[in-house]
């Protein structure tokens, strides 16, 4: 057999960033893989993506309930999963099951409770200064499509209640037009909506969500009136 001559691996320079910088064969730098790579980390570098500090600002209550918003949308995935995989027969008849079920509904009830404070809280701190438009955007359409998430729930608790809410809502809906694709008082296509289906959007929204937060960081409180009026005489001194 012949010898076969490998090449030697380039090693890199002093400067180079290992991250975002491609190094090696020259058409290495042309590839998808490296350029999708060079625009995440320059759209999310590491130290905005897992930051180490947080500015003195944050250290107050109102930042709390985004956090805690994101902590029961967890419990909820989690005790949604357990429920899915049992079906109704197990979380209507089973101790645990309705141990699983009431943890269901009250991680859904604390998930509401410290959203709602939090947008409020976010729309009155003016959320969307510095360029943060699209965080707002996102967190806004995350509450609405949370709001079709737990419709669709009650919905499928396969009770009275569910028949309930479902008689009472079908005549409104069907007025806007829309019950031709959303049959409320078909149970498979609400179960459909509420494990397949709306989970799936608000777990997209809400990682977009806490991405654009660590792109931009956390909007800053208001100045104060004293720090505004040193602003103004700064301009006109201009």
């Amino acid at each position: 057999m012949d010898d076969v001559t490998v090449p030697p691996i380039a090693s890199p320079e002093p400067g180079d960033d290992p991250v975002t910088k491609t190094t090696g064969h020259p058409g290495d730098a042309k590839m998808w893989t490296a350029r999708m790579r060079r625009r995440v980390v320059r759209a999310f570098p590491p130290d905005r993506l897992l930051p180490d500090r947080q500015p003195a600002y944050v250290a107050s209550w109102i930042y709390v309930f985004g956090v805690a918003t994101v902590a029961a949308l967890v419990v909820v995935i989690v005790t949604g999963c357990i429920l899915a995989v049992k079906g109704p027969q197990w979380w209507h008849v089973s101790s645990v099951g309705h141990l699983v079920n009431s943890c269901h509904l009250w991680s859904v009830e604390l998930f509401f409770f410290a959203m709602v404070i939090h947008l409020w809280g976010k729309f009155f701190m003016g959320a969307w200064r510095g360029r943060r438009a699209m965080t707002w955007i996102v967190g806004g359409v995350t509450f609405l499509a949370s709001i079709v998430t737990a419709f669709t729930g009650y919905l499928s608790q396969t009770n009275f209640d569910s028949q309930w809410i479902s008689t009472q809502a079908k005549d409104g809906i069907n007025a806007t037009g829309g019950g031709a694709l959303f049959n409320v008082l078909n149970f498979g296509q609400m179960l459909m909506w509420h494990i397949t289906l709306m989970p799936l959007v608000i777990i997209l929204l809400t990682g977009w969500h806490v991405l654009l937060v660590r792109r931009r960081g956390v909007v800053p409180p208001y100045p104060a009136k004293a720090e505004k009026g040193a602003v103004a005489l700064a301009e006109v001194a201009r």
